[in-house]
């Protein structure tokens, strides 16, 4: 049975898009906005809460975008799949540490920089946002500076679900020159041809 994804690019469904290129598994498309999911019975099917992304796989439904790649990653295998259970600890952590720590702040800054109209960007709020993000993103700073990717040495899941989150910090891109590493593993995660190829479904 194959993979169904549901959600629009533009959307959280993307991290998941990304993953299956990433994976190189077949997958099919339901292309629905956030604001048409209430009144979807297939996708409440799947998510209780009637957001998206969600995905049906081999009959099980399953929401949380951070959740279904990590489900998927250790279903398929391979290197950006944990291959012990301290690694599957490790890339659980940082993925809620991308819900958590990072998400909100990032959220503020991408509407108020970007996606809300001019005349309601809050400048405040952006730099609300970056004095939240500080301590975060030095801890982050510090641990791609000491092993270059966020568990096992390589790109995993955890590296794609954190630089979807902070992909949204690069529309303030001149923010971020005081974090150079993340700059840069940012940049490395988007130079994927899997993440680039996300981009254009």
């Amino acid at each position: 049975m194959t993979l169904t994804i549901y959600g629009i690019t533009r959307s959280r469904a993307n991290r998941t898009l990304w993953l299956a290129e990433e994976l190189g598994i077949p997958y099919e498309r339901v292309l629905i906005a956030q604001k048409d999911t209430g009144g979807s019975a297939e996708l409440k099917r799947l998510n209780p809460f009637a957001h998206i992304p969600a995905i049906e796989d081999e009959g099980l439904g399953l929401f949380e975008s951070l959740a279904i790649n990590l489900y998927l990653a250790k279903k398929h295998g391979g290197p950006l799949a944990p291959k012990d259970l301290a690694e599957d600890g490790l890339m659980t952590a940082w993925s809620f540490a991308a819900a958590t720590e990072f998400e909100p702040p990032a959220i503020e800054v991408l509407m108020n920089v970007l996606l809300y109209p001019a005349e309601q960007r809050d400048p405040a709020k952006v730099e609300a946002a970056f004095k939240r993000l500080q301590r975060p993103l030095d801890a982050l700073e510090g641990h791609l500076a000491a092993h270059g990717h966020l568990v096992g040495g390589r790109f995993t899941v955890a590296d794609l679900n954190l630089a979807t989150v902070l992909g949204w910090l690069l529309v303030a891109k001149d923010r971020l020159q005081a974090w150079p590493k993340i700059l840069a593993w940012l940049a490395a995660a988007q130079a994927r041809p899997a993440w680039q190829k996300s981009q254009r479904l």
